[in-house]
């Protein structure tokens, strides 16, 4: 579970970045139903300020003896350099040693892979500096076209608003699909953009020509239960079959047989989560038709079968 959540902050640190940590767990919504979080900012030096890269100062009140007990560490973006407080390296180590998650921004992946933690490892990091990266991180495991990498207690995040989708895969993994929720529609963001334990999400590439395919993606999510060929999307979208083809990946950045299937599989998460509906009523409801079919993908996509899902997030009386 996530209760102590503290974010480490250093010379330069990226305003904007160190707002996602501080937007998604900084904030009191109890009163919307999200856990409180005991939210830490800390630096080598408390309570004297720090530059940003915005020509501004920020104040961590806290020090690094913080992180000793964190269940998260928060690692926002901050200039680029060779070398890194060696005090903050050796306090992620030990964190990392003990299990705590340790979440990066941008390029606060550096700062990871600095510590020698990235080594061997799945990441990502900010498509400007992966060329950088992989010079200095050679054994990292980088993936330079996601927006993050869930790689159990390390997630990476790609550039700037990336960091949003990490933090909210994040809560959505610990805290459930409800409470993801009810912080992005208090910031006015998409929950999810796509699904899975172990998430890769493709990088949407803009459409330059047009109009959006978003009726006829509203459209799939209230019909999960319609066989969704490409040929009567295409139809529905008056468009020749390869221009839908080519126009869904550009704008989800998956093809529309695995986006049904991650919305199948959202509806039939918030289904355990909300309901005591059989696992049969569900799979109808979802779009899988079966129980099997539902059993197989819920768990390609979550990692865990719906009954330990539903025995692990269950709210509804």
């Amino acid at each position: 579970m996530l209760q102590k959540i503290a974010v480490v902050l250093m010379e330069d640190v990226a305003l904007f970045e160190f707002g996602v940590l501080a937007e998604v767990f900084g904030i009191d919504r109890t009163d919307d139903g999200v856990p409180p979080f005991d939210f830490k900012v800390c630096s080598t030096s408390p309570g004297e300020p720090l530059q940003t890269s915005s020509h501004s100062q920020v104040i961590a009140p806290y020090g690094l003896e913080e992180l000793e007990d964190a269940d998260l560490i928060g690692i926002p973006a901050t200039t680029w350099r060779h070398e890194y407080d060696e005090r903050i390296l050796d306090a992620l180590r030990k964190a990392e040693a003990r299990g705590a998650i340790l979440l990066t921004v941008c390029s606060g992946a550096f700062v990871l892979g600095t510590a020698g933690l990235l080594d061997g490892r799945p990441c990502t990091t900010h498509w400007r500096y992966v060329k950088k990266f992989m010079e200095q991180f050679p054994t990292a495991k980088l993936d330079a076209d996601v927006l993050f990498v869930d790689d159990g207690n390390i997630i990476t995040s790609a550039g700037t608003a990336a960091g949003i989708d990490a933090c909210l895969h994040l809560v959505r993994r610990e805290l459930g699909s409800a409470v993801a929720t009810r912080i992005a529609r208090r910031m006015v963001v998409p929950p999810q953009r796509d699904g899975g334990q172990r998430q890769y999400v493709e990088v949407p590439v803009p459409e330059s020509s047009g109009e959006s395919l978003q009726p006829v993606l509203d459209w799939m999510v209230d019909n999960l239960s319609t066989d969704h060929t490409v040929p009567a999307l295409a139809k529905r979208a008056q468009m020749s079959e390869r221009t839908f083809a080519r126009r869904f990946v550009a704008e989800t950045g998956t093809t529309p047989l695995k986006w049904v299937t991650t919305q199948r599989v959202l509806r039939a998460r918030t289904l355990l989560e909300q309901t005591r509906m059989g696992i049969e009523q569900i799979a109808s409801e979802s779009g899988f038709g079966t129980a099997a079919l539902l059993r197989h993908h819920f768990r390609r996509v979550v990692g865990v079968p719906p009954q330990d899902y539903r025995r692990t997030f269950q709210t509804a009386g």
